[in-house]
C-alpha cells in the first residue's frame, strides 16, 4: 500500500539549528496528518507491538547486523593498500558513515510513516522511486542473506576437514537461518545480536593472538604498490565493512522513541571503528601479504578450526537480522494497513514463514552461484552498498534542504560535502561492477554448485 506524500515547506527540513529533541518535536509536529504516522499505527491493543525497541537494543542489532562478515575481509584488504592508506580509509568511511547514518535519521523523522528504502524512494521520486529502491533493498539483504550463508559453509569445511558435501552445509545454514527468522518483532532478536558481536569479537581475537604468538607473516609495509583494479577492490570491502544503512529505517520504525536514534547510532559507529581498526591492523601486521579472506583462516589449521566455531553464531545471526528486515519489508508491503500487520491468525504466520523461506531459498542459490567471499563482497558494495550507504544519503539530505543549499556559508559546505557523497556512491557503483565483474570472470579458485572444499 502505498502512501500520499505531501512535500514540506522549504523551511521545514532544517534539522540543524537547537537541541537535538526539540529539533526532532518540531519536525514530528510539522508533518501533516496526511501523511500516516509509521508503518505500525496504533498499537495499544495489539497482538504483536512492534514499537518496543529501546535505544541500547536498538544499537546492539546495528552492531550485530554490520559488525559481521565485514570485519573478517578488512586485512586482506589492508595488504593490498599497505598500513597508511588503509589507516585512513577506514577512519574516514567510519566518520562519512556516521553521518550519512545520521542524515537517514533526519529524514525518518520528517517522514515518520517511513519503514523502508522503498518508502524513502517515493517521498524523493513517486511511485518509480518506491518500486526502484524497493527492489534494490530487497536485492541488496538478499546478497548479503548469501554472503552468509557461503561463510557458513567455509566455517563447516574448516571445522570438520570438509567432512561432506560444501552443497550440505549450504543447506544446513540455509534450514538454521530460517529457523531463526520466525520471530516477527526485532525487540525479540536483540538477545541474540549481544551473542552475534561477542562471537566475532571473540573469533577475531583468538586470531589475533594466535597470529601474535606464531607470527608467519612477512612482508608488511606502509604503502604498497598496487593498480586500480586491485586498489579499488580492496576500497570495496572496506566500504561494505560499514554498509548496515539499508536496515536503518526498519530498525528505527520499531525503536519506542525515534528520538534516541542518534544514540544507537553512536553505539555502533563507534563499536565498528575500532573493532575494524584493531582487527584489521593486528591481523595484518602478524599474518603479513599473504593474509586470507576471511581472515579467520590466517592462524593455521587448528586454531582456524577453533576460531570458525566461536564465529558461528555471528555468522548465522547477523544473516539472520538482516533476513528479518528483508522479510519485514515484504510483510509490511503485503499487509500494511491490515489488522494481519498485528494479528496471530494462520495467514500471517504462514505468509511470514512463506516469505522467510522463499527468501532464504534464493539467497542459497546466489551463494551457490558465487562462491568467493571477496569476489562476493565487491559484487555487493558495487551494486547496493555505493548508494544506500552513501550516495542515496545525500540525495535525502539535498530533498530535505532544496531551496537552502546556499543560504549560509554552513549550508554551502554541507551542499558541497553531500554532492561529493552522491558523486562517490556513483562512482563506487560504476568501477566496483567492473572490477567485481572481472574479478568473478577471472577467478578460477571457485566453482558454481560444487561439492568442492571452499576453504
Amino acid at each position: 500500500m502505498s502512501a500520499q506524500i505531501v512535500d514540506p515547506p522549504p523551511v521545514a527540513a532544517d534539522l540543524e539549528d537547537g537541541p537535538l529533541e526539540k529539533r526532532i518535536d518540531k519536525k514530528l509536529d510539522e508533518d501533516s496528518p496526511s501523511v500516516p504516522v509509521d508503518a505500525f499505527g496504533d498499537e495499544e491493543n495489539a497482538e504483536v507491538k512492534y514499537k518496543v525497541l529501546k535505544w541500547w537494543q536498538c544499537g546492539l542489532l546495528m552492531v550485530a547486523e554490520t559488525v559481521s562478515l565485514g570485519v573478517l575481509s578488512l586485512p586482506a584488504a589492508v595488504a593490498k593498500l599497505g598500513l597508511v592508506p588503509s589507516v585512513i580509509l577506514l577512519v574516514g568511511l567510519g566518520i562519512l558513515s556516521t553521518y550519512t547514518g545520521y542524515v537517514i535519521g533526519q529524514f525518518k523523522w520528517r517522514y515518520p510513516h517511513i519503514h523502508s528504502m522503498a518508502d524513502a524512494g517515493e517521498v524523493l521520486m513517486g511511485r518509480f522511486g518506491r518500486e526502484l529502491l524497493g527492489t534494490g533493498q530487497i536485492l541488496f539483504l538478499v546478497f548479503i542473506m548469501a554472503s552468509h550463508l557461503l561463510t557458513f559453509t567455509v566455517a563447516m569445511n574448516t571445522i570438520t576437514g570438509h567432512a561432506t558435501c560444501s552443497i550440505v552445509f549450504g543447506v544446513v545454514g540455509l534450514v538454521l537461518s530460517c529457523i531463526c527468522s520466525l520471530p516477527r518483532t526485532l525487540s525479540k532478536m536483540s538477545w541474540l545480536s549481544l551473542v552475534s558481536f561477542a562471537s566475532v569479537v571473540s573469533a577475531v581475537f583468538v586470531t589475533m593472538i594466535a597470529l601474535g604468538i606464531t607470527q608467519p607473516g612477512s612482508g608488511v609495509a606502509a604503502t604498497v604498490p598496487t593498480t586500480l583494479y586491485t586498489g579499488f577492490g580492496a576500497v570495496t570491502n572496506m566500504v561494505t565493512a560499514f554498509s548496515g544503512h539499508v536496515a536503518f529505517f526498519g530498525l528505527m520504525a520499531e525503536l519506542k522513541d525515534p528520538r534516541d536514534y542518534p544514540k544507537a547510532l553512536c553505539l555502533l559507529q563507534g563499536s565498528d571503528i575500532s573493532l575494524y581498526l584493531i582487527a584489521a591492523l593486528v591481523i595484518y601486521r602478524y599474518a603479513g601479504v599473504d593474509v586470507t579472506s576471511p581472515a579467520l583462516g590466517s592462524a593455521g589449521h587448528t586454531v582456524a578450526k577453533v576460531a570458525y566455531g566461536v564465529a558461528l553464531p555471528t555468522i548465522v545471526i547477523a544473516g539472520v537480522i538482516n533476513g528479518h528486515v528483508a522479510v519485514k519489508y515484504v510483510y509490511v508491503r503485503l499487509f500494511r494497513g491490515t489488522s494481519r500487520m498485528h494479528g496471530r491468525d494462520w495467514l500471517a504466520v504462514s505468509s511470514w514463514i512463506g516469505i522467510a523461506f522463499s527468501l532464504w531459498v534464493l539467497a542459497w542459490v546466489i551463494a551457490e552461484a558465487i562462491p568467493i567471499f571477496s569476489d562476493l563482497l565487491s559484487l555487493i558494495t558495487a551494486l547496493f552498498a555505493s548508494w544506500f550507504t552513501y550516495g542515496l544519503a545525500g540525495l535525502f539530505w539535498l530533498h530535505l534542504n532544496r531551496g537552502r543549499y546556499w543560504s549560509s556559508p554552513r549550508k554551502m559546505l554541507l551542499s558541497v560535502l553531500n554532492l561529493c557523497i552522491v558523486g562517490m556512491g556513483a562512482c563506487l557503483c560504476g568501477l566496483g561492477l567492473y572490477i567485481s565483474g572481472k574479478a568473478i570472470h577471472d577467478d578460477t579458485a571457485g566453482v558454481s554448485f560444487s561439492c568442492a572444499n571452499n576453504v
